[in-house]
């Protein structure tokens, strides 16, 4: 064997030897040098994304609630506005109303000023009125019903009262003092009854120009202890009274 080639051959086997020691020595600090710092940088990004990913869900769940919560935020807004315009619509109805109210009122003062006024105007009236004539209409013991006498003299009175327009007409019943004070005054209203009854139905004397009072025993023309005196006291006395200047009172 060439000596040459003896060296070599052990040579070669040495350096291939060294080499391949050399070569994985090499990729161990390679290793250690580059993959084992992105590993670990791959491991914080994946620990990062996977943090990341629950914040995102977390966010998402806020964004979600936010968006419920501003949903129905949006509904109450809407039902407070629709409230509002209800309120506004009852706000003015209620206006309308006491706007009506007070229209009403006013006319109310404007007529009770007017009704005043004209009352006033009608006592005045009133107290300007004159008695024109009387008629006493006698009556029976305890009887209420007219005679023909009676009839009469009312007939001649309602010729007197057709002759005028402005007038009016008093009807004042009486009875003597026989028989209880109560009797006595339900028995001389039944009395000018009868005296009104017979002016309104035979005569149309309209019944507001009536004025109709019983006394009953009360206020005696006549002196109750005697006959002729009680017989006076049965009566019912019927006034004219005209608003006419110079009206002169008559008794018949």
């Amino acid at each position: 064997m060439n000596p040459i080639q003896y060296f070599t051959l052990p040579a070669c086997l040495a350096a291939l030897l060294v080499t391949g020691v050399t070569t994985g020595c090499a990729t161990k600090k390679f290793v250690r040098q580059t993959v084992a710092p992105i590993e670990a940088k791959v491991g914080e990004l994946e620990k990062k994304t996977t943090e990341q990913s629950a914040d995102i869900e977390e966010l998402e769940k806020s964004v979600s609630r936010a968006a419920e919560r501003a949903e129905t935020a949006n509904a109450a807004a809407a039902a407070a506005n629709q409230e509002a315009l209800r309120a506004g619509e009852r706000a003015s109805t209620a206006g309308k109303s006491a706007e009506e109210a007070r229209s009403l009122a006013q006319k109310g003062l404007n007529r009770a000023d007017e009704v005043e006024q004209a009352l006033g105007s009608r006592i005045e009236n009133m107290d300007n009125y004159l008695p024109v004539s009387t008629e006493t209409i006698l009556f029976g013991f305890n009887r209420s019903d007219l005679t023909e006498e009676a009839k009469a003299q009312l007939d001649t009175f309602a010729r007197g009262v057709a002759e005028r327009k402005h007038y009016r007409i008093e009807v004042q019943g009486f009875t003597d003092r026989s028989g209880p004070q109560e009797y006595n005054l339900e028995l001389s209203r039944k009395r000018a009854a009868a005296v009104v009854r017979y002016l309104t139905l035979q005569h149309k004397v309209p019944l507001h120009r009536i004025h109709i009072m019983g006394y009953g025993s009360e206020a005696p023309v006549a002196d109750n202890r005697t006959r002729e005196g009680r017989k006076q006291n049965r009566r019912v006395e019927v006034r004219l009274l005209a608003a006419e200047p110079g009206a002169v009172s008559a008794r018949r």
